[in-house]
């Protein structure tokens, strides 16, 4: 059995039908992240960092090639209200567009005068703002991208407004911003922090700020990498050596996802949402579920 049940909630609401072990996809990578499903176009898009590719799984015939390569030592990627792919390139520093001829447009790569550390995840408001976390570990190394020093010195969170396309900070004092995603409503923002080994909630504010976070929870085994939301609320979080955790809305821990290797990102996909992707060390898995994950765009 793939579920480890910790709350009867878990049991009766989201274990009742679905697989009960996880499909390898696709094995070969070094560290595979960022899963993207494209509804459009029935594949999923995924980072493999230390190979600078981004690679593509055809879901009507399991076919697996390479998408780009050199690719900027992605990670995290997402699709905007007009279905283009914005990509985290740690390599490069920046945050990417590819427009529908294929073409790149960079919507940011500094704040202020300062280039970015390793943008790492981004989320799509539907204003148009992209926003994005920035921690350091793509400069850490020349494992993910390219060893260098921080110029801006602190890891945050920031905003790219769709009028101007200015890099507005938003949120700091993080020690690793990692995975971030917006409720439904998207009065809300989760955000999780790596090397905290916790993920803090803010209020989204109509001026495009927010507040100044609570901490929803915290990881008491490992630490959180990427995060997501279903349509019930439930938060589903990357848990690194512990598999994937589900989170009620009220922030108790309802069950894990075992993974047998270390899970970095997840996306749920599919026709009908309720595929869970999952990206572990060298390894895509997927899972089919009785879950419905929110839609892949805003809504309001």
């Amino acid at each position: 059995m793939v579920y480890e049940v910790l709350d009867e909630r878990f049991r009766t609401g989201l274990c009742g039908a679905g697989d009960r072990q996880l499909e390898t996809l696709y094995e070969g990578c070094r560290w595979s992240e960022g899963p993207l499903y494209v509804p459009a176009g029935r594949y999923l898009l995924w980072s493999d960092i230390p190979n600078d590719r981004l690679l593509r799984w055809d879901e009507t015939t399991g076919a697996v090639g390479v998408f780009r390569s050199p690719a900027g030592h992605p990670n995290g990627n997402t699709l905007d209200g007009r279905g283009r792919l914005i990509t985290c390139e740690q390599g490069s520093r920046r945050i990417t567009r590819t427009e529908h001829d294929g073409s790149l447009t960079v919507l940011a790569d500094r704040f202020g005068s300062k280039r970015l550390n390793s943008p790492n995840d981004a989320a799509v408001h539907s204003d148009g703002s992209v926003w994005f976390s920035d921690p350091d570990f793509g400069i850490a190394s020349d494992y993910e991208g390219h060893r260098a020093e921080s110029e801006i010195g602190a890891c945050n969170v920031y905003r790219v407004d769709p009028a101007d396309g200015e890099v507005r900070l938003v949120a700091d004092g993080f020690r690793g911003p990692n995975g971030l995603v917006f409720s439904a409503d998207e009065r809300k923002l989760f955000v999780s922090d790596s090397r905290a080994g916790h993920i803090r909630v803010f209020d989204v504010r109509e001026n495009g700020t927010l507040s100044d976070g609570e901490i929803f929870a915290t990881c008491r085994t490992s630490s959180f990498d990427n995060i997501r939301l279903d349509d019930r609320g439930r938060l589903w979080a990357a848990a690194l050596d512990d598999g994937v955790h589900c989170y009620d809305p009220d922030g108790t821990l309802l069950g894990r996802i075992r993974v047998p290797r270390t899970v970095a990102n997840i996306r749920f996909g599919g026709p009908r949402r309720n595929r869970l992707f999952i990206t572990a060390t060298t390894t895509l898995y997927s899972l089919v579920m009785s879950v419905t994950g929110l839609p892949p765009l805003p809504r309001r």
